[in-house]
């Protein structure tokens, strides 16, 4: 990894910390998501951006508790997220997940870890790769990032309850058979759980 990456990911780690202790000041209740949670769990650093999850009642706490600590929020067209930037880092606020609203019960689970030298709510490591899974689309399905990611993580996820759960999207199912097929889930799985989510 260059220095260039480095200051980055020095960056982000830096924002991802100022955003979480804000966010705990203010009583919001969140988990860490995307590639800073992978980063929590062992994954090698692949950030661009911070995301936490949050319930939508949350939301305006939340963007009130940044932008007293002198970030810029923005509401973006999508109807999932709001947006938060520190000197141009941006920070995803997250309510709802491919249309499923983030839940009480998704926190509960969600494991204290240290995160740039803070201790955050870090979403389960299940809960993690359904995040990813649901929302691929035909619009957005890019196997390649994920794959590192999900691989780094492979010993800490549950990988019936994630085939349960994403079973009705063929690109879901399609990426379960890819790392099947290269080893990284010693398969098969099965998809016959109940496919609540979260």
């Amino acid at each position: 990894m260059g220095s260039h990456s480095h200051e980055v990911t020095d960056a982000i780690l830096e924002t991802l910390k100022r955003a979480s202790t804000g966010l705990k000041d203010a009583d919001v209740r969140f988990a860490l998501a995307g590639g800073c949670a992978a980063y929590a769990r062992g994954a090698a650093p692949s950030l661009h951006d911070v995301d936490f999850v949050l319930p939508q009642e949350d939301v305006p706490t939340a963007l009130e508790a940044l932008r007293d600590l002198g970030f810029e929020t923005a509401k973006p067209p999508e109807d999932w997220l709001v947006k938060a930037y520190d000197e141009g880092r941006l920070v995803d606020l997250i309510f709802r997940i491919a249309n499923n609203p983030v839940t009480s019960a998704l926190l509960d689970r969600a494991e204290p870890l240290k995160a740039s030298a803070v201790i955050v709510p870090v979403l389960e490591a299940t809960d993690l790769v359904i995040s990813w899974l649901l929302p691929l689309s035909e619009h957005a399905c890019d196997y390649g990032s994920l794959l590192p990611q999900v691989r780094a993580l492979r010993e800490q996820v549950d990988w019936n309850r994630v085939a349960a759960v994403s079973r009705a999207s063929p690109y879901a199912s399609t990426f379960l058979t890819l790392l099947e097929r290269l080893g990284v889930v010693t398969g098969p799985v099965d998809p016959s759980g109940d496919p609540t989510w979260p």
